[in-house]
């Protein structure tokens, strides 16, 4: 019978509700923060594949396109970021052939800058909050390090209390202040996994947009080229 009441006493839920107010907070701080990492990984990489396959569809259109002034009409201000990049290329050539004379030179400097600042502008919305994950990934074992150095502390204080170091006395307080730091490990593997995951990601989209901006960047300039 004691090794039953010691396995009951041993479950998550009891750790929890044996845990004083401080273990107890840690717990519950670390638990919504694994719940906040869950939230961030699936909407991510929800949003990332639609916008994935968004770009590439857009990408796949705009190339076979034979009149860029219509496909701009038709799809230049769709919700992605290769139509962005693409807006922010077509404002600048007009803005750089409405005059009378043209500087060749000047307006590929723009548009490269422009389609650049517009890359940038997308990679940074897309990231933004990558650095929640990076947090919690460095950030949570330690907060559950905090929680098994107090455990222990109280469970020092038991023993010293009751002056008996058996297992039955030191063991429930060991127990929370371990269960802490699982509980960090819980929110921080999952978290600095999915940034790395999700960086990698990143990187691909940011060279695909990229090379979508050069490869656009050199359609614009073989038309500045025929007008003279």
């Amino acid at each position: 019978m004691p090794d039953l009441d010691l396995t009951s006493t041993m479950s998550p839920v009891a750790l929890f509700m044996q845990a004083d107010i401080v273990v107890k907070g840690v717990m519950v701080l670390l638990l919504l923060a694994s719940l906040w990492t869950w939230t961030i990984i699936i909407g991510h990489a929800i949003r990332i594949h639609r916008v994935g396959r968004g770009n590439a569809g857009f990408e796949r259109e705009f190339w076979k396109s034979q009149d860029i002034d219509q496909f701009y009409e038709a799809r230049g201000r769709d919700e992605l970021p290769s139509a962005r990049i693409f807006a922010a290329g077509i404002a600048e050539w007009r803005r750089s052939t409405s005059g009378a004379r043209i500087d060749k030179d000047g307006t590929r400097s723009r548009l490269a800058v422009a389609m650049h600042s517009a890359v940038a502008a997308e990679m940074d919305k897309l990231a933004s909050r990558l650095n929640i994950l990076a947090t919690v990934g460095s950030v949570a074992p330690f907060v559950g390090l905090f929680g098994t150095v107090w455990g222990i502390m109280r469970s020092f204080s038991d023993i010293a209390g009751a002056n008996n170091t058996s297992l039955a006395v030191v063991a429930p307080g060991i127990a929370e202040a371990l269960f802490a730091t699982a509980l960090g490990l819980f929110a921080a593997i999952p978290a600095v996994v999915a940034y790395n995951r999700m960086s990698h990601g990143i990187n691909r989209m940011e060279a695909r947009l990229q090379r979508f901006a050069d490869g656009f960047h050199g359609t614009l300039s073989r038309e500045l080229e025929s007008e003279g």
